[in-house]
């Protein structure tokens, strides 16, 4: 299961952004800064020990370890009760509390989290899906401290990322597609077809589902591929962040990088590594870009 993005508990003066998965795209200062609470997601190993993401293990030390093992490891959302505490916790102190989640296609954590709310009784709550992962849910996020910060309430926030929402894009390129398909996210037909030798596929997420986006020869065609799809959806909005993330080295993105500062003057990408729940999913190798396409307009 991806990871779901963040909960966020919306005061009149804060926001406190509470993130299963999204923990990786947010650094802790950062996260602080931004009024922005992280609560994990988990990943089982093939042993039974559980690791909290971006808590127990680094990325880089997962995926060393997901190229030797035997199992695909399992992840798996936060528990109800961890939910249900936080929703108390900001009633108690007066706060409202904006739930901003990975794909409910792609993960159970959407229902577990509502069924929390239903649980605790409280009436302080609201709840978007992004129909993304990872990178997009995180510029969701951003997006959403910036309304916040304009002085906009909690309903306009969540009536603004209903609408961002649909000119949000990701687009990634896999090394090998052999995870999304162990992991379920990919039907075997599909994998076996976009995962040929030498081919790299490119994936995108379609109606909250992982679709094929593209494939190339290599990983200079990757690069290329990924720039034309990136124009395909509407070119990134200059108005809005972008979001880059790797999962063994930043050397996955310096492309990316260049790209856009030479091709859009775009000097501000945001760069990430991609944590170990998605990680699990997209396999060791992978790398992508989230963005708001040009059409995008908001009263900020």
């Amino acid at each position: 299961m991806f990871p779901d993005v963040l909960l966020q508990s919306v005061g009149k003066h804060d926001l406190n952004l509470f993130l299963p998965e999204i923990r990786r795209y947010f650094l802790p200062a950062e996260a602080e800064q931004l009024g922005v609470t992280v609560i994990p997601l988990n990943v089982t190993l093939e042993d039974g020990s559980i690791l909290r993401d971006g808590i127990d293990m680094t990325p880089t030390e997962y995926y060393a370890h997901l190229t030797s093992c035997r199992k695909l490891p399992t992840t798996s959302q936060p528990s109800p009760e961890l939910f249900e505490k936080f929703y108390l916790e900001a009633a108690a102190a007066g706060d409202e509390v904006l739930g901003i989640f990975l794909s409910h296609e792609l993960s159970g954590t959407w229902q577990c989290a509502k069924l929390a709310a239903d649980l605790a009784n409280v009436d302080n709550v609201l709840f978007v899906d992004s129909a993304t992962v990872c990178l997009g849910e995180s510029l969701l996020v951003r997006l959403a401290v910036q309304l916040r910060d304009a002085g906009k309430t909690l309903v306009q926030i969540a009536t603004d990322l209903e609408h961002a929402k649909e000119h949000l894009h990701l687009v990634a390129a896999i090394d090998d597609l052999k995870y999304l398909r162990k992991g379920g996210r990919l039907p075997a037909a599909v994998a076996v077809a976009g995962g040929m030798l030498g081919i790299k596929p490119l994936i995108t997420i379609k109606e909250g589902k992982v679709a094929m986006a593209g494939k190339a020869r290599g990983l200079p065609g990757a690069y290329v591929a990924l720039f034309k799809k990136i124009e395909e959806l509407g070119g990134i909005n200059p108005s809005f962040a972008a979001l880059a993330g790797y999962t063994l080295s930043t050397r996955e993105v310096a492309p990316i990088q260049t790209y856009l500062r030479d091709n859009l003057q775009q000097e501000d990408l945001l760069v990430r590594q991609i944590g170990c729940v998605i990680g699990t999913h997209a396999g060791p190798g992978a790398f992508g870009l989230a963005f708001f396409d040009k059409d995008l307009v908001l009263d900020l």
